[in-house]
């Protein structure tokens, strides 16, 4: 086995895999607090041991050469596992200390959930902040919890990332709902929509939210042979209640979901008579953060939070 090269260290490896992921000297210099000479002088002593250019000039900034992409996972191990090595696990004292939890969550989430948890976490560590992100088409979620930029995921999907750690939170089960005041509304009982009525009736479906969500309702009606008519398709979720108040679309949702506007707008909800599975929910989080103490107390305040609402919910 050949020696490492004499002046390969931790610091030079993390600058290695900021450059990598930046593409861009100055942030990198932001980012480490140091001068930028210095990580171009960094830069200069990688492409000589590597002797590769590691970045190169692209249409629209730097770009990893073909080998400079190849280092990027093993850089990445590299300083995982140096953590993992010297980082001494202390025990959180969350009433004390003071941390900043970033969690991803879309609009679809039953209404008291995300207050519940914000809730938790603020009765159970006062001094730490909370950052509530949204999930979208363009969210590298993934990315995000690898690289530490998100600690938590909630939401639900048919099949999650096989390589993320998951616990499950709570099951929803689907029903439909329509303004009180549409014809349909007023001449079928809750219990009477057929499968004929529930495909022909002009449905509001919301757009992609996170990769593996968009769809659902109408991957699984596909796998049955059969199709809705989806009229309208909204990228804003928490709208669409409001949508039906106005015109006659049907929402195909989780009961929790519909559960709280119904106090307030006139809405009606039928069984739907498809067997849909139900919206299955979970928390998602990287091994980087597996071990560490408050992001297990955390999932644990998230998962209180879940079973909290499962008892208020059940008859």
């Amino acid at each position: 086995m050949s020696a490492l090269p004499q002046h390969l260290d931790i610091h030079l490896i993390r600058i290695l895999y900021l450059l990598l992921v930046e593409k861009n000297v100055s942030r990198v210099a932001l980012k480490l607090n140091q001068p930028q000479p210095s990580i171009s002088a960094s830069l200069r002593k990688l492409r000589e041991l590597t002797g590769d250019p590691l970045l190169v000039r692209g249409a629209r900034g730097m770009v990893p050469t073909q080998h400079g992409e190849s280092l990027l996972k093993p850089a990445k191990r590299i300083l995982d596992e140096t953590e993992n090595l010297f980082v001494k696990k202390t025990p959180f004292e969350p009433q004390e200390e003071a941390r900043t939890f970033n969690i991803a969550a879309p609009d679809y989430l039953d209404s008291q959930f995300l207050p519940s948890v914000v809730a938790q976490l603020r009765r159970g560590s006062p001094k730490s902040r909370v950052v509530i992100h949204s999930l979208g088409p363009g969210v590298d979620y993934i990315r995000m919890l690898s690289d530490g930029d998100m600690d938590l995921v909630i939401a639900n999907w048919d099949e999650p990332p096989q390589h993320l750690h998951i616990s499950k939170l709570f099951e929803d089960p689907i029903v439909c709902t329509m303004h009180a005041a549409c014809p349909y509304a007023k001449r079928t009982a809750g219990d009477a929509m057929t499968l004929q009525d529930y495909l022909a009736l002009p449905h509001v479906a919301p757009s992609q939210i996170v990769q593996g969500y968009g769809g659902v309702i109408d991957a699984f009606l596909e796998r049955q042979g059969l199709r809705r008519n989806v009229a309208v398709e909204s990228a804003y979720f928490g709208l669409i209640p409001y949508m039906l108040t106005q015109t006659d679309l049907v929402l195909t949702t989780g009961r929790q979901f519909v559960r709280f506007y119904e106090k307030t707008l006139p809405l009606k909800t039928f069984t739907v008579p498809v067997k849909f599975p139900p919206m299955r929910f979970y928390q998602l989080w990287h091994e980087r953060v597996h071990q560490a103490p408050e992001h297990k107390w955390l999932r644990d305040q998230v998962t209180a939070a879940a079973k909290a609402l499962v008892t208020k919910s059940s008859p």
